[in-house]
């Protein structure tokens, strides 16, 4: 291989940080803030905000009216699996599964997108804290490693984060679920409203509450708000949501020492035997092929947990020769999803007098109920807990379909009415932490570049099966509980790892180099000048959704990596 050195001044910065999406381009931000010369390298192209192509055009616009063609489903068969592309609206966020190939010896469902901005286009933005229930867990039942940090020191980072990004909710005073910096909510409507009452009337431990959402109910820090699109996941030009594209990485920009370069696939870290330390990144031009190194003092790996670890685990050495950090074989390890697609959902006879105006973006959401330590909610069954998302709505016209051989002014009438009122919610679960669920390299099968692929090792065991039987039991009760008809339940038996989109671990963070890959300031234990900051670092899955865990850490790192710097530390 061919690698150009030339230049080494230009190719050298005080830091580099792999990969531009959510952890990306809070590190971006961050360390560009506090002074250091940045470059960000992205694998893919390069994604300005409001370069989002589809995001106002009509259903008829689409040549397929909004669905893909089956030469593009054959080129995304695993990425269309999930139905997350079957829409010509979004299949161009995610990859081309041909060119970017994974294996599985059992299922796992891994979507990608490679572009500026990666998933924090994508994301369902849901934002909620992790607090001691979670942090203390693993230490408490056993399961994974004790968390190298609690509480107390992650909150002053989430208040950060919640400030720049923008979280619309309502603090609750939940110990279960830790109170934050918050916008306005976004209104319930009049059914929601009445299971809310009902709930906490009949189940003391439970409450349902506004879901708290990375988009803004009110102008915020030059972004425009929310205007009830329902496109979020096409993009959206008003900056109504948070992105890497519409908030961190302009602010990085704005500093004047940001650089960012796209089609750069990072292939490896570069190690320094006499300084224990990276000296920097090999990548691969992903248009030309050419190999380039790139060279910093501190390195941040953003790239998403499978990503980050995939390249640790390639960057082979003297010193590190089964992958960098892995010093404790934990590398790769570990691996977690949550598990969702279960729950219950009913009808409601009243209120045809109401109904409720735009598309919100988000709706309710019930924190979590079990296995709380305080001895009533304890379960002997399982271990930790799941929570719930959903909402209510009027059926729309589509109630219509099957009266299809009626025809005029009558069914047109009886489809412009609202139809009756139907409320669902599913559950999220946590996944414990597994040493036997990895992540591999697989060297005999490469990508279109001719880097090893990964394999998946991955599955929800008992614990995560007996929980799935209480959160459509606990769902029903509470709908029939709150006076709802028709109640069903629902379990989707076939739902793998990776459908949510919440994989995390690979890479934890520790106390004991022996038994993590990084430290409590997401440094690699043996190569400190290296931070990884997105899904790989976690500890343990909680149940709540990740990302703004991940800014929040990503925050903490940068703030630590830039305070050691300057005591020449690193």
């Amino acid at each position: 291989m061919n690698v150009s050195t030339k230049g080494t001044a230009e190719n050298t910065y005080d830091a580099i940080v792999v990969g531009s999406g959510i952890s990306g381009g809070w590190a971006a931000k961050e360390l560009t803030e506090k002074g250091l010369r940045t470059l960000v390298l992205e694998r893919g192209r390069d994604v300005k905000h409001g370069d989002y192509p589809t995001a106002m055009m009509e259903k008829w616009e689409f040549e397929g009216r909004d669905t893909i063609s089956q030469k593009s489903r054959e080129r995304q068969a695993k990425q269309s699996r999930t139905g997350y592309t079957t829409r010509e609206s979004t299949a161009h966020w995610f990859v081309d599964d041909i060119d970017n190939p994974y294996s599985e010896n059992k299922p796992f469902d891994w979507c990608r997108g490679y572009h500026v901005g990666g998933r924090s286009l994508m994301w369902g933005r849901q934002s909620y804290r992790l607090g001691d229930l979670d942090f203390e867990a693993n230490a408490k039942d056993g399961f994974g490693v004790d968390w190298p940090i609690r509480y107390a020191e992650i909150k002053p980072w989430y208040d950060h984060a919640e400030r720049f990004a923008g979280i619309s909710g309502q603090n609750e005073g939940l110990p279960q679920l830790p109170d934050g910096e918050f916008l306005p909510p976004f209104e319930m409507n009049c059914l929601e409203k009445h299971v809310q009452a009902r709930i906490e009337q009949s189940f003391g431990g439970r409450k349902l509450i506004h879901a708290r959402v990375a988009n803004l109910s009110q102008a915020h820090l030059g972004r425009g708000s929310c205007q009830y699109r329902d496109r979020c996941s096409r993009g959206c030009p008003y900056g109504a949501y948070f992105s890497s594209n519409s908030s961190t990485l302009p602010a990085a920009y704005a500093t004047g020492r940001l650089t960012l370069r796209p089609f750069s696939i990072v292939s490896e870290i570069l190690y320094d035997a006499d300084r224990g330390k990276a000296r920097g990144v090999r990548i691969l031009d992903a248009e030309t092929g050419e190999a380039r190194e790139y060279f910093a003092k501190v390195i941040f790996l953003c790239a998403s947990a499978i990503a980050s670890t995939s390249i640790l685990l390639n960057s082979k050495s003297d010193r590190f020769p089964t992958g960098m950090g892995n010093d404790s074989g934990e590398l790769g390890h570990n691996l977690m999803d949550h598990h969702f697609k279960v729950g219950a959902s009913g009808r409601s006879d009243g209120f045809e007098d109401r109904y409720y105006k735009g598309r919100r973006p988000t709706s309710i959401y019930i924190p979590r109920f079990r296995n709380l330590g305080d001895g009533r909610s304890d379960r002997q069954d399982y271990v930790r807990g799941f929570g719930y998302q959903g909402g209510a709505s009027r059926t729309n016209w589509t109630r219509g379909v099957a009266e299809l051989a009626r025809f005029g002014q009558d069914l047109k009438a009886d489809l412009f009415a609202p139809g009756g009122w139907r409320m669902g919610i599913g559950s999220w679960g946590e996944h414990l932490p597994y040493h036997d669920n990895r992540i591999y390299l697989n060297h005999d099968q490469t990508d279109k570049w001719g880097l090893p692929t990964v394999t998946f090792d991955c599955e929800f065991k008992e614990n995560e099966h007996l929980m799935r039987k209480d959160m459509q039991a606990s769902a029903i009760e509470m709908l029939e509980a709150s006076g709802l008809q028709d109640v069903t339940g629902f379990d989707d038996p076939t739902s793998a790892p990776g459908l949510c989109i919440h994989e995390m671990g690979t890479a934890r963070m520790g106390r004991d180099p022996r038994t993590s890959v990084l430290n409590g300031h997401n440094q690699v234990h043996a190569v400190p000048n290296v931070f990884v900051t997105d899904g790989a670092f976690m500890t343990s899955s909680a149940c709540v959704n990740p990302s703004l865990t991940y800014m929040a850490f990503t925050a903490r790192a940068a703030d630590h990596a830039v305070n050691e710097l300057n005591h020449h530390n690193l």
